[in-house]
């Protein structure tokens, strides 16, 4: 692992568990800081949410890799629910938990769809999950604060205690990049890990970027399948010097309905 990438991930995991505990957050100490943190928080009071300052993680998903290899989605995926004790219920579309799933080109930009299409567009599955927005309208629904911003990367993530089950948050998402625990989904765990909790009926979950890894100095568990490949490219948005910054600097990426305003920071190389 080279320096820049130990810095980032250094960075990144001294943020707190997304999607374990209540948020707590490292302290910061500069006075800077703590007036930026003010700031954060005076925002969020009035329905808005700031763009998180520092680092900024987000992720490039270059779906020509994942069309020259179709297996690594699966594999991608597969990571995911394993690290995650995603339950898979079988033949049961409605009690579906996603995290990082597969969808086709027409739902997941509807509004760039035109009737001549490339042969990727057409046929290939693309990965979709939790975009991390900058202004998250899942933060802003949620009454419990349940769903929150992490100021020390822009993680959006989840607790789950606080969970009420209201789905306002689902409401409010316009990807569908949340799931609803309809029923227990324990006992439909393939593979338990004991690192990640489970859920119980009634909770809302979704991507976390990863944060629990984060913070042992990993990469997210679809990124590090999909790395070696260039498929998934993950860091810190606001370094110009970071891998993702330089993808983003020399391809044309785009983004789930920019016109929603959310600002999402995942981007897709089409």
């Amino acid at each position: 692992m080279d320096t820049k990438r130990r810095k980032f991930l250094k960075i990144a995991g001294a943020a707190a568990l997304a999607g374990i505990g209540a948020p707590a957050i490292v302290k910061l100490t500069s006075s800077a800081a703590l007036a930026s943190e003010a700031v954060q928080h005076e925002t969020a009071a009035h329905g808005e949410v700031a763009a998180a300052t520092g680092v900024r993680l987000g992720m490039v998903i270059d779906m020509r890799k994942f069309a020259e290899q179709p297996e690594l989605l699966d594999q991608a995926i597969a990571a995911c629910n394993k690290v995650h004790n995603i339950p898979h219920f079988p033949n049961d579309r409605k009690n579906e938990i996603k995290w990082i799933w597969k969808a086709p080109y027409a739902n997941v930009f509807p509004e760039l769809e035109s009737i001549h299409k490339s042969e990727m567009a057409k046929k290939a599955p693309f990965a979709v999950l939790c975009n991390h927005c900058d202004n998250p309208s899942c933060v802003k629904a949620c009454p419990t604060k349940a769903t929150f911003v992490q100021p020390e990367n822009g993680i959006v993530g989840m607790d789950f205690h606080r969970c009420i089950g209201c789905r306002f948050c689902m409401a409010a998402c316009p990807y569908g990049a949340r799931s609803f625990n309809w029923q227990d989904p324990r006992p439909f765990i393939d593979t338990y890990n004991a690192e990640f909790p489970t859920r119980m009926r009634g909770v809302v979950e979704k991507c976390n970027f990863c944060g629990e890894r984060l913070a042992l100095g990993l990469e997210p568990a679809c990124v590090e399948v999909a790395k070696s490949a260039g498929a998934m490219v993950f860091g810190d948005l606001n370094d110009p010097d970071s891998e993702i910054r330089k993808v983003l600097d020399k391809e044309f990426t785009i983004q789930r309905n920019p016109a929603a305003g959310t600002k999402p920071s995942v981007y897709y190389i089409v």
